[in-house]
């Protein structure tokens, strides 16, 4: 690539091989997600393969993460290390990976909702949870639960004199698809009418189908991140490399 990466380009061509029009190539490059172009005597913008290599990988990431953040990270990537920066992208496949666990689990816990109507199971002692514990499975706060508590979503036991909080199996599984349905952006008052219909069968039928489409969403942004690798991998290994000799 150090060769191909000298050859300049124009806007034009630039924009023929990123699959961006002219006028977006030229947004993106205000909004820093590609370098500043090099100038010529005349003004005419001068590119090099770099910059189609980071307005491709920037599609892929914006599909995983978000136009907001993935601009957000290309900005910060042209001041990291190499390390830093393969780092970051390594971490949004552990975000995405973390992501499509959390929306299997839910899967799972409506699942034993609707074993309960036909098997009836009793909850032991050692299948509970603390407030911290179930915090930290979900990767939320401790407010988040004692808010969810408050709108009625998630129901803990409360035990001791200190009321300290105790979620056994229902509470557990009810928080899980909480956190699922939150994390696809349902607000607190759907939130809300999905857990209150979840002992009925259309209500099971509908939280399933909500749960599917969150994993299909997920799949979706996986693909997309790994469509971009190739070109992620250029944008990375271009942080280290010295700058163009003029």
């Amino acid at each position: 690539m150090s060769g191909s990466r000298r050859v300049p380009l124009r806007t034009v061509d630039v924009a023929r091989e990123s699959g961006y029009s002219v006028q977006q190539v030229r947004d993106l490059e205000r909004l820093g997600v590609i370098p500043p172009a090099e100038r010529s005597s005349n003004g005419y913008r001068s590119y090099t393969s770099v910059h189609v290599h980071a307005l491709r990988a920037y599609r892929g990431l914006a599909g995983a993460v978000g136009p907001v953040v993935a601009r957000q990270m290309f900005a910060e990537l042209r001041t990291q290390t190499m390390a830093a920066a393969a780092s970051a992208i390594s971490a949004v496949h552990v975000r995405l990976a973390r992501e499509r666990d959390d929306a299997l689990r839910a899967q799972q816990a409506l699942r034993a909702i609707q074993d309960e109507s036909h098997s009836p199971e009793f909850e032991q002692e050692s299948d509970a949870m603390t407030i911290t514990q179930l915090a930290a499975a979900l990767d939320v706060r401790s407010s988040t639960l004692r808010f969810w508590e408050q709108e009625g979503l998630v129901i803990p036991e409360r035990v001791t004199s200190l009321r300290a909080r105790r979620y056994g199996l229902s509470a557990i599984r009810a928080a899980r698809i909480v956190a699922a349905l939150r994390g696809t952006g349902y607000g607190i008052p759907a939130v809300r009418d999905i857990m209150g219909s979840l002992r009925q069968l259309e209500g099971q039928g509908e939280t399933q189908r909500i749960l599917q489409q969150r994993l299909d969403e997920i799949a979706m942004r996986t693909v997309a991140l790994l469509t971009a690798g190739a070109d992620l991998a250029a944008v990375v290994t271009s942080v280290q490399e010295p700058p163009i000799a003029r």
